[in-house]
């Protein structure tokens, strides 16, 4: 009997609002409709834009490595033009330009240009061969092709070189010492893949000698003159301790000297086995080229390649992407420096700024009486948020750098001045310098979380007898712990994509040498360092080839947003157990 009249009293309040005067256009106003489809409209266009953007660089970064076909042009003025075709466009031709062309040219181009309303189809081709044309790329329109002037030839190979970038041509014979013992481009070919192997194998061992062999007997000998050089600040030339250190540091000179030359003669002899081997290669303009097979990192006839063979080309190029170091002013090779850098510069910043932001989160909330004082600071540490990074790159070079990092040379590394260890950048000071761009972060976050904490726990806690710092310690800070590592994630996606600091504190262009090697204390923070960030702003705006670099781009772009939302995921995933097991102890 009541749910019935509880029924019909709606039925009528219903009635009533339905049959009720209104004006024209008060019913969407009064639901709010214009509000949310103004606020869902704005939702997906970010979304849309966030998607997009995501998808431009997911495309472009992949097709990177993909091997493309060598396309042949032979153009009307009777030269040849041999390379990639890199990408496509249409573009009206400007009249100066028309005018300095031929008769038989300007009216190829005012045919192709009616055809299309004054517009000209042109590619641009990879030519490679800078060494013989000063040139990388080429744009070549379509009123300049001979007609059937292009095709796709057999032996049309590509060969990426340690230096000088690529190289397109025929092979035309393959050479040992000074004898050409094939000439055929199918016997070359397969001479190739049968000595190739192995002389890339002797260049490899060369560059394990050359760094890490000759590296060692370097490092012994500096740490030698250092300690030398130490004795004589503190006791002078004169003293016996002195005398005694330089004649050990004599004989041990000689005998490194002597470990140096037995590797320097391997070195050389290994260079003169592999000088024996090269590949002579004819350009598409006529002129022959002798590539030796030591400069070679890859070769192969991409008008040939099967499906298989393209996919395993991909993933060696993919490969040594992510494992090689750079070469060609970082428009080839790999990035593997900028990707060690980036992620151990987060990972020491994030061990920097988490406690310390947490603590003072802490003491602000928890200690800290509310005053004057506590409330200049919250405004100050908002305020720092809004700080530009660059900021930060200018206190952390004159601070850290000059200050404590010379103030750490003079007490500690006095032997190695003038020249700096500490005093000038390097990634610890780089990861202070974000920790410090990405405490607000930090404390804003945790103060938040410790303030979601129920105040009855507190309480409760207090009840049973425990001290402020054990109720923080075992109540508050536990289930604050999913809110502190949302700060924590934050300000590692704040700091991973930071560039203009690190500018200023560490990051450069090229550091094979990693801040980590097998040399005591194995861990050197005073080293520069390569970061992904400072990688693509290289690769963008300073790179001298601009168009081999643009593809290089996308994939360091791509590479960086994998490797900020793999840390992130990590501190996500251990968020969530966090949370699964204070759900359960609750229970």
């Amino acid at each position: 009997m009541a749910q019935s009249v509880v029924v019909s009293l709606k039925e009528k309040i219903n009635n009533q609002w339905r049959d009720r005067p209104r004006s024209q256009g008060s019913l969407l106003s009064a639901y709010g409709e214009p509000a949310i489809w103004l606020t869902g409209g704005a939702l997906v266009i970010c979304l849309a834009m966030i998607l997009g953007l995501l998808l431009l660089i997911l495309i472009n970064g992949l097709r990177t490595f993909w091997p493309a076909r060598v396309v042949h042009i032979k153009l009307r003025n009777g030269q040849a033009v041999l390379g990639e075709i890199t990408r496509t466009e249409w573009y009206r031709p400007d009249p100066a330009f028309l005018e300095q062309l031929s008769p038989d040219q300007r009216a190829t181009y005012a045919e192709a240009m009616e055809a299309h309303d004054g517009w000209v189809k042109r590619e641009l081709i990879r030519i490679g061969n800078y060494e013989l044309t000063n040139e990388h790329f080429r744009w070549v329109a379509l009123p300049e092709i001979a007609p059937g002037g292009g095709t796709f030839p057999d032996w049309a190979l590509v060969i990426e070189r340690v230096t000088w970038g690529r190289f397109y041509g025929f092979p035309v014979g393959f050479v040992v010492g000074e004898t050409v013992t094939a000439t055929e481009p199918q016997q070359i070919w397969q001479e190739f893949q049968k000595h190739h192997p192995r002389v890339r194998q002797r260049w490899r061992r060369i560059r394990q000698l050359e760094t890490r062999t000759l590296g060692d007997i370097n490092y012994a000998l500096e740490k030698s003159r250092l300690r030398l050089r130490t004795i004589e600040l503190r006791e002078g030339k004169s003293s016996p301790a002195y005398q005694e250190l330089a004649q050990q540091f004599a004989r041990q000179e000689a005998e490194l000297q002597q470990e140096y030359d037995s590797v320097r003669t391997e070195i050389e002899s290994l260079r003169r086995e592999n000088s024996q081997y090269g590949l002579r290669l004819r350009t598409a303009d006529g002129q022959e080229k002798d590539i030796g097979l030591a400069d070679i990192v890859r070769a192969y006839p991409a008008n040939q390649l099967s499906l298989g063979e393209r996919l395993a080309l991909y993933g060696s190029r993919v490969w040594e992407f992510l494992s090689d170091e750079p070469r060609e002013a970082n428009s080839e090779g790999g990035i593997f420096p900028a990707i060690f850098g980036t992620a151990f510069l987060t990972l020491l910043m994030s061990l920097a700024v988490v406690p310390l932001g947490v603590v003072a989160a802490l003491y602000l909330r928890e200690y800290a009486k509310a005053g004057v004082v506590v409330s200049t600071v919250r405004v100050a540490v908002n305020n720092l948020a809004g700080v530009p990074s660059i900021v930060f790159g200018v206190f952390g070079l004159g601070f850290f750098c000059y200050v404590v990092g010379g103030t750490i040379d003079q007490v500690f590394f006095s032997a190695r001045l003038p020249n700096p260890t500490f005093g000038t950048g390097g990634i610890l000071w780089a990861s202070l310098t974000l920790a410090l761009l990405t405490m607000p972060v930090v404390i804003v976050a945790t103060e938040e979380a410790l303030a979601a904490v129920p105040r009855s726990m507190r309480e409760g806690s207090y009840a049973c007898g425990a001290s402020r710092w054990q109720t923080i310690r075992r109540i508050v800070l536990p289930r604050a712990m999913p809110g502190v590592l949302t700060g924590a994630i934050l300000a590692m996606a704040r700091g991973a994509g930071e560039v203009a600091p690190l500018m200023l504190v560490g990051a450069v262009k090229l550091a094979p040498e990693l801040p980590l090697d097998h040399r005591f204390p194995y861990l050197h923070l005073e080293r520069s360092f390569m970061h992904l960030g400072f990688h693509i702003y290289d690769l963008g705006f300073q790179s001298p080839n601009s168009e081999a670099a643009k593809p290089m781009v996308f994939s360091a772009t791509l590479l960086l947003i994998l490797l900020v939302a793999a840390l992130n995921l990590g501190a996500m995933v251990l968020r969530s157990r966090l949370r699964k097991e204070m759900r359960a102890t609750h229970l």
